[in-house]
């Protein structure tokens, strides 16, 4: 029998994750989809190992639902931030997190004593194509340009990165009214990509964003921390919001601010939810 898997589950405005310690050593290996399996596993939107960093002192590692590795998450960042705090990792409000898209810098907020919310410094975005990365000439940029996304419907589009992919669909009316799944799965995993993308449906309204996500390797989720960035970034690109700006999803929302010198920053609520243990032989 082998040994069980001991992970803790928290969530940011619904984007949920497990969170594994692998400080004082590796853990278990699991079938990732297995455990994030909403129907026959614990259900998640990632798994997140915690392990000691070199670049800084915690190393942050994310597999998606569906097994493949993701180089950042700023809610999956703010969850990890608030996990270590609770652990007795760390003892200020501070928590630096080395990932594969560099140090992340996490600011733990509180009420009565408790982690309640986190904001994130992500880095800047960039928009050239090379980074993204989006096929065509390395320096070029696809700021609100048409992108068909098939059935008679363009919109105007942009794509950037956060640390990660994504393309931000400006749609006309509330995101409610798209059938996210078809067209975010497509775009997923549309050629032009070629480590896939993530895809937000975003709708500018009163100087606020509402947005809906189809997350790479996951799906739809409640909420995206680097989404909500990207979606800010190029709505603020785009004469459509300002610098700071709050993005609506349906876990909550989500304070994105645009700083001088390009850095972005992320804030919002995390909460912890149960700590649990797996059988790996059961998820297989």
């Amino acid at each position: 029998m082998s040994a069980r898997l001991a992970f803790t589950k928290y969530h940011a405005s619904g984007n949920d994750f497990l969170i594994v310690d692998e400080l004082e050593g590796p853990a278990p290996l699991v079938d990732v989809p297995g455990l994030c399996d909403r129907w026959l596993g614990v259900g998640a939107d990632g798994v997140i190992r915690v392990s000691a960093g070199s670049a800084a002192p915690f190393h942050f590692g994310l597999t998606n639902a569906d097994g493949s590795q993701a180089a950042v998450s700023g809610n999956g960042l703010r969850c990890a931030g608030a996990f270590l705090h609770d652990r007795g990792q760390v003892t200020g409000d501070i928590v630096e997190l080395e990932t594969p898209a560099g140090v992340r810098r996490v600011t733990l907020e509180f009420r009565a004593g408790r982690v309640t919310g986190a904001v994130v410094s992500m880095g800047a975005p960039n928009f050239t194509r090379a980074a993204i990365p989006m096929a065509g000439p390395a320096w070029e940029t696809f700021r609100e340009q048409p992108f068909d996304v098939g059935g008679g419907l363009t919109f105007p589009a942009t794509a950037l990165t956060m640390g990660n992919p994504h393309l931000v669909l400006f749609v006309a009316e509330e995101p409610e009214r798209y059938h996210v799944e078809h067209i975010g799965s497509a775009i997923e995993h549309d050629a032009r990509f070629p480590e896939r993308t993530n895809v937000e449906f975003a709708h500018v309204r009163d100087g606020e964003i509402a947005v809906r996500v189809w997350e790479r390797g996951v799906g739809e989720t409640l909420a995206c921390g680097s989404g909500a960035c990207a979606v800010a970034v190029a709505a603020n690109e785009a004469g459509l919001a300002p610098a700071a700006v709050t993005v609506h999803f349906p876990g909550g929302p989500l304070t994105v601010e645009r700083r001088a010198d390009g850095e972005v920053l992320l804030g919002g609520p995390v909460a912890h939810v149960f700590d649990g243990t797996a059988d790996p032989d059961e998820l297989a």
